[in-house]
């Protein structure tokens, strides 16, 4: 029983890992974004590439 408990830990842990990474990604490219915006990036021009960048 503490085999089946200490794997379903396991797992759990593994998965949070691949949604912490998935999240810090999503942050990544949002923040790419926002700079861009700062630098002085026109919107229309950003939502262009996030269109032709397409939904990783």
């Amino acid at each position: 029983m503490l085999k089946t408990n200490h794997f379903s830990r396991l797992t759990k842990g593994v998965s949070s890992l691949r949604i912490t990474a998935a999240l810090k990604k999503q942050q990544e490219g949002k923040i790419g974004y926002i700079l861009l915006w700062l630098v002085g990036v026109p919107i229309p021009i950003l939502f262009v590439i996030f269109l032709l960048r397409g939904c990783d």
